[in-house]
């Protein structure tokens, strides 16, 4: 009776482990499926003669942009800090200023970053 008992717990014990085993190799293959958002901090400095009326963001090899990030316009000579989480290595940023033209940069997305516009960076006005 006592050498049932020992293999009835043996083999209790093993369906356990194996049990464990399936749950934690589940777990660690869907871990690389999640994606994190980290927290980026973005200033643009409008030192352009024109108003920045839109600024979207982008995955950096996609040209569907997201929402647009501002509440307001940001005026020629100044200059706004966003707040925004992003999944990504790389982030695509994208200016519209009052003549309806883009701007856009592509850069690492990394904690904080500043993006400086001037009246020289290169528009696209759809021309």
């Amino acid at each position: 009776m006592r050498n049932f008992r020992e293999e009835l717990f043996k083999a209790e014990t093993l369906a356990r482990l194996f049990a464990l085993t399936a749950i934690l190799v589940g777990l660690a293959a869907l871990a690389p499926l999640s994606t994190a958002t980290a927290p980026l901090t973005i200033t643009v400095v409008n030192n352009s003669d024109r108003q920045i009326r839109h600024f979207y963001l982008s995955p950096a090899n996609n040209d569907q942009w997201g929402p647009d990030q501002l509440s307001e316009p940001i005026s020629a000579g100044t200059n706004r800090t966003l707040n925004v989480s992003w999944e990504q290595s790389t982030v695509k940023l994208v200016a519209e200023d009052q003549d309806g033209c883009f701007m856009v940069q592509t850069v690492e997305a990394a904690g904080t970053l500043t993006w400086e516009i001037s009246s020289s960076t290169a528009r696209d006005c759809g021309d």
